[in-house]
């Protein structure tokens, strides 16, 4: 008769780990986009001191913040379940659907750094890419972690 329960506990540790898989991408992504902006000059100037780059940096690195607090809040949450029993479902949900939408992001806004070179295999910015899409996806999409956030706070099914 508790099968159901289980089920819907396993799925939000999973939802954690989804979450810190998609941080680490993010991360990587970030790193790359960092050395490339240091390293990598256009118009006689690293692009790493171009306006724009300098934004998209600083807006990956905020993202990647917020997440790992998330990620953190959602990993404590599960280890107070040990002692209280209480469920999870709502800190794992909104870490999940943050880390992983910033992944998505910020892997995004790494191959707009690398130019060109982010869509090709030489970099590894184009698998971060593709490594983040599939996170939005497993554990439950966006929208259903949407759903779970929103019914959470409500109340309402």
């Amino acid at each position: 008769g508790q099968g159901f329960k289980m089920a819907m506990v396993v799925l939000d540790a999973g939802r954690i780990g989804i979450a810190s898989q998609a941080l680490g991408i993010a991360e990587a992504a970030y790193q790359a986009s960092l050395q490339y902006a240091r390293e990598r000059e256009a118009f006689g100037r690293f692009i790493g001191q171009f306006q724009m780059i300098q934004q998209k940096l600083a807006d990956m690195r905020t993202r990647i913040e917020a997440s790992r607090l998330l990620v953190y809040s959602a990993a404590l949450a599960k280890e107070r379940a040990k002692t209280t029993g209480e469920r999870y479902t709502l800190e794992a949900a909104m870490a999940k659907l943050f880390a992983s939408e910033t992944a998505m992001w910020v892997a995004t806004q790494a191959v707009q750094i690398h130019g060109g070179m982010g869509y090709s295999k030489e970099l590894p910015v184009e698998r971060y890419f593709r490594d983040a899409k599939i996170t939005e996806i497993y554990e439950g999409t966006s929208e259903i972690q949407r759903m779970v956030i929103a019914r959470s706070e409500t109340g309402l099914r």
